[in-house]
């Protein structure tokens, strides 16, 4: 089911899709493939919406940079100087984070309008990314397919093909709160993930891989996630052709449970201490699966390059429950 949700003003039409099944309730919008609100229940089966998300259009237009709940690349997360080479040629982007890329650029996927349409049990949205585009080399030709499965799991599933090398890395970013509203710092979070990739002050990998005994950044057992993350972690399984359990995030006040399994080799925990209004700092938790930041001038990181005759693919699903 679909609904007019506004306009932008060069006129193009945005609208939102509904998706109901097996108690959980998803809205999601051709702008910016955004997951506007993920509805469901607590363990006395009371819902609510435990993504964050604006009520209107405005709302995304005019703060885009949390990113709330959309489809971001063409690169997910940060590639340093805003340049990487590829072949003989290093390619030059759009700074937008200081002098670094940040999510594919000032007009990434996230700001793009989506083609839509109707599949069993959820919507594929695809575009064409021509070459150039934020500088990135290659016409992309990119779907995401959202489907809630019999358990009421939402499953995103992203493709791409090229027609020259380039680089992909596609996520979801939605912040969680279980609880509804209020902070989410008191979520309990568990990690299959025994390193995690330390940054410099500008975020950016500094390419060791370092182990997380004895740090914050401890999570193989569930603990309270607290704040002051924003930190690939490297999950233990790497890259799998299915999507394998990595995370479970666990709200003791409403009972509720989200899992987060994919294919991807890292996560991106952010706890968003720096939210801005009309959302406090910590009031949600981003589970970003992706592969890891800045990995186009790391080979030694798992790599990003698609060419021409491959096929770019990434799942993750996230499931939902009370306890």
């Amino acid at each position: 089911m679909s609904e007019h949700f506004g306009t932008l003003s060069d006129g193009t039409p945005v609208h939102r899709w509904t998706l109901e099944r097996a108690g959980v309730r998803v809205r999601v919008l051709s702008y910016g493939g955004i997951v506007q609100s993920v509805e469901v229940p607590d363990r006395e089966g009371r819902g609510a919406d435990v993504v964050l998300g604006f009520a209107d259009l405005d709302g995304y237009v005019t703060h885009p940079e949390p990113f709330l709940g959309a489809l971001v690349g063409r690169y997910a997360n940060r590639i340093a100087r805003a340049r990487f080479p590829l072949g003989e040629v290093t390619y030059a982007l759009e700074p937008n984070d200081g002098p670094n890329s940040l999510h594919g650029g000032a007009h990434g996927f996230d700001k793009r309008v989506w083609d839509v349409e109707p599949v069993e049990h959820g919507l594929r949205l695809s575009r064409v990314s021509p070459h150039g585009e934020e500088g990135f080399p290659g016409r992309l030709e990119v779907t995401a397919t959202y489907t809630l499965d019999a358990s009421g799991a939402l499953r995103l599933v992203y493709e791409a093909v090229t027609d020259e090398p380039t680089v992909v890395n596609l996520t979801n970013h939605s912040y969680f709160n279980l609880s509804g509203s209020g902070s989410a710092g008191g979520h309990e979070l568990r990690l299959a993930a025994s390193r995690y990739t330390p940054v410099d002050d500008g975020l950016i990998p500094t390419g060791e891989q370092a182990d997380v005994a004895d740090t914050r950044f401890d999570f193989r057992t569930a603990r309270a996630v607290g704040g002051g993350l924003d930190h690939n972690f490297v999950l233990d399984k790497g890259v799998t052709d299915g999507p394998v359990e990595v995370a479970e995030l666990y709200d003791p006040a409403s009972g509720r449970v989200l899992t987060v399994a994919t294919t991807e080799p890292g996560i991106q925990v952010y706890t968003a201490d720096h939210l801005g209004e009309p959302f406090g700092p910590g009031e949600g938790v981003a589970l970003e699966t992706q592969h890891f930041p800045d990995s186009p001038n790391r080979p030694e990181f798992p790599s990003t390059e698609l060419r021409p005759g491959e096929v770019y693919r990434s799942e993750t699903v996230y499931g939902f429950s009370a306890r």
